[in-house]
């Protein structure tokens, strides 16, 4: 499991915010959000549409697909205060890049999540979600099997790579634990190729953002 502020700023994803000039579409959401203009710049700039912005939240659709808070641009843990991180522009890139790497300089197979915490729609409190995966299938699928009373399962999935990364924050931590990778042992993993993509609901299933 790796944080995925470390793998942007070894990607050179950061932003100093005294370079960015705000649009008057910046400024006027930055009066009604009241935060920065060049901050709410930053976000629009990797956003590819804003779901909402009221209450002091901006919550967008990243080109990836993630729906989260300010598309993850974050001044959490990264150096200087004007300084954020953007989301890293391929996180299964970054997660087979990584895994590539281990297993050529130290001959082992893993498989790699690349992390955030995002907050939820009806729950307080933020969780840890895999943003980009290599080497582990990030969905477990139960549908055709049984249950303990023989009842047929028809739509049950488990997001495998997200529970992952929830039980990697524990130790991963929010403040200043530093801590940016989790070894994980013991789950026995499907291996598989298949992209952190798979996550992403389709717009046209969410009937929420309808």
């Amino acid at each position: 499991m790796v944080a995925q502020t470390i793998v942007s700023r070894a990607e050179g994803r950061l932003i100093d915010l005294k370079s960015v000039k705000p649009s008057a579409r910046a400024r006027k959401l930055a009066k009604m959000m009241d935060k920065e203009p060049e901050h709410v710049e930053a976000i629009l700039q990797a956003s590819k549409r804003i779901v909402r912005a009221e209450q002091g939240h901006l919550i967008v659709e990243t080109p990836h697909g993630f729906v989260c808070a300010n598309a993850g641009v974050d001044r959490s843990n990264v150096p200087g205060g004007n300084c954020v991180s953007l989301l890293p522009e391929n996180p299964d890139a970054s997660a087979r890049n990584i895994r590539e790497t281990v297993r050529r300089t130290l001959g082992v197979e893993v498989g790699v999540i690349v992390s955030d915490s995002f907050g939820r729609p009806f729950r307080n409190g933020a969780v840890n979600v895999a943003l980009g995966v290599s080497g582990l299938a990030p969905i477990k699928s139960y549908i055709g099997e049984t249950d303990l009373f023989g009842y047929q399962l028809r739509v049950k999935q488990m997001a495998v790579a997200d529970e992952l990364a929830s039980a990697a924050e524990l130790l991963m931590g929010e403040a200043d634990e530093g801590v940016a990778v989790v070894v994980i042992r013991g789950y026995a993993h499907e291996a598989s190729e298949d992209s952190a993509q798979l996550l992403v609901r389709d717009p046209k299933l969410d009937i929420f953002r309808r």
